[in-house]
């Protein structure tokens, strides 16, 4: 079973999600297509940790008038053209996914599987992760930011504490997916083996390394 790694940059606290120059940042290139053939858009994730504060997700696609068609939350964004996350933070089995348009409409969740998750928003008092979306016609480029507070992640986690210090490791992938888009595809960054497309398996999450 493939597994890749990917090590997440540690920020200054303090560090205004707004300023970070994600040029400068790791790439998670979003490259392996399955399950349906004749489509592959160029996708990558960068994660970044803001010392005791937040992690702050940028995931970006080169595509061509991206379908957009949702703009609330908990939305089915995945049959729009979607970036998306999943990641067990505590690797305790439960994990959280964040699924985004270009809209900035997230889906976002968590659980043990794909079955009875619960809404992030029922655990935190009726608020979401932000997210900013950019669209650039001109360089067919599109690209969301999601930021995950701390406090937001204990209590979706119901967790008084979180173990986020250098060396810190979790599971999690990156995906690139549109279920009714003009050319349905799946792509992931750590590879899916499933005969049928699925990314609710943690089984086939990779390793996330905080520096």
């Amino acid at each position: 079973m493939t597994k890749r790694s990917y090590r997440i940059a540690r920020l200054p606290a303090g560090t205004d999600p707004r300023s970070i120059d994600w040029a400068a940042v790791a790439t998670a290139d979003i490259d392996t297509y399955r399950w349906l053939d004749g489509y592959a858009p160029l996708a990558s994730a960068r994660l970044v940790y803001v010392e005791g504060d937040c992690f702050v997700l940028h995931m970006q696609c080169r595509e061509t008038a991206p379908r957009a068609v949702y703009h609330g939350y908990n939305d089915p964004v995945y049959t729009d053209s979607c970036l998306e996350f999943f990641a067990d933070f505590l690797g305790d089995g439960r994990y959280i996914n964040l699924e985004m348009n270009a809209n900035g409409a997230l889906l976002s969740c968590v659980g043990i599987d794909r079955h009875g998750r619960t809404p992030i928003r029922d655990l935190t008092g009726g608020t979401i992760f932000p997210v900013t979306a950019s669209v650039s016609e001109v360089d067919e480029l599109w690209s969301v930011t999601a930021v995950m507070p701390l406090s937001a992640l204990c209590a979706i986690l119901k967790a008084e504490d979180l173990p986020f210090a250098s060396g810190y490791a979790f599971r999690g992938n990156f995906y690139k997916c549109g279920d009714e888009t003009a050319i349905p595809h799946y792509g992931m960054w750590n590879p899916v083996g499933t005969e049928n497309p699925d990314f609710h398996c943690p089984a086939y999450f990779g390793d996330l390394v905080i520096e």
